[in-house]
């Protein structure tokens, strides 16, 4: 039986909250098990996500109709092969009436293909009333709250803002001293190359610290990664 294809949505409304970030670590999980993976950054203007991947990610403009065409037909392909798309905060609104007016969803499962929101937080109640608006509009697709630390940080009251998402699960990345933050806009540090081979003129103090901060983002996906395909498992149903 063929595996399903999953399309992960990295989004948020409001910019500065890490969701190319969460694109960038959840393609470089990939990547590190030698597994396949593609991209796409709707980003036209300053196209982080796709600088980082040349061989993995395109740049959309999901605002025109040439580019939702190449977009979202190649999502809807059941290749068995993740697709990740980074949705810039000025695309949102457009990204998600295109997938209302077209069906994708639908669509997207008559081919086994699951799509994901990631949803990151923000400390808004803005970016809270948004979170339940795509949720009402999407209630059939999964929903994972992604809380940047770093990026967005929702202070002492965090677990409380975070429990009142719609989401039954949730993906937290803390945050990085600043010099260690800084290593990662080094446009040529490849994280899953570094897990097998950091570059040989890093501090090791800056190698323990990436490898520290790493580990649990990792094992959130990989955790998420096995729920699924128990989930979807034929001996299980």
């Amino acid at each position: 039986m063929r595996r399903r294809s999953f399309v992960f949505v990295a989004c948020s409304p409001h910019p500065r909250t890490g969701v190319s970030t969460t694109a960038r670590l959840l393609t470089d999980f990939h990547l590190s098990r030698h597994a396949p993976v593609e991209g796409f950054d709707t980003d036209p203007h300053a196209s982080r996500y796709a600088d980082l991947f040349p061989a993995q990610v395109r740049i959309i403009d999901a605002t025109e109709i040439k580019g939702q065409i190449s977009l979202f037909d190649r999502l809807l392909v059941n290749d068995e092969t993740p697709k990740i798309i980074d949705v810039w905060s000025r695309s949102y609104d457009r990204f998600f009436a295109t997938v209302r007016e077209i069906g994708f969803v639908e669509e997207a499962r008559r081919n086994d293909v699951e799509p994901v929101l990631l949803f990151h937080a923000d400390p808004t109640e803005a970016g809270l009333a948004r979170a339940f608006a795509l949720r009402a509009a999407f209630s059939d697709v999964p929903m994972i709250v992604v809380h940047n630390e770093g990026a967005s940080p929702l202070g002492v009251g965090a677990q409380e803002i975070l429990a009142h998402y719609p989401a039954s699960r949730k993906f937290v990345i803390a945050p990085l001293d600043a010099a260690i933050a800084r290593a990662l806009e080094t446009p040529a540090l490849s994280l899953s190359g570094f897990l097998v081979a950091p570059p040989p003129d890093m501090s090791i103090v800056v190698r323990a610290a990436l490898k520290a901060w790493l580990a649990p983002i990792f094992t959130q996906f990989r955790s998420f990664e096995l729920r699924q395909q128990l989930n979807g498992a034929e001996f299980l149903k």
